[in-house]
């Protein structure tokens, strides 16, 4: 699995349990298990949910699915 499967997964993971639609930043965050601290690990990459919703613009919102999320945001990384 590529660094970008991996982390695109534990996003997809981290978001599981979350309420759809998601309509701002701070609920995005809050839908994560550990707030901004929730972190994907894969090799040596590593992002925080924090790092993460820097990525994010007010037009992304809302959101429909955690694979949305996950897709936006592993090609806003440049994974």
């Amino acid at each position: 699995m590529s660094v970008k499967e991996d982390i695109h997964a534990q996003i997809k993971g981290a978001l599981e349990g979350a309420q759809f639609p998601i309509k701002t930043p701070e609920a995005l965050l809050a839908a994560f298990p550990a707030g901004a601290d929730t972190t994907c690990k894969s090799g040596d990459v590593e992002i925080t949910a924090g790092e993460a919703g820097g990525l994010l613009q007010e037009s992304d919102f809302p959101f429909t699915s955690a694979k949305q999320v996950a897709d936006l945001l592993v090609d806003r990384a440049g994974l």
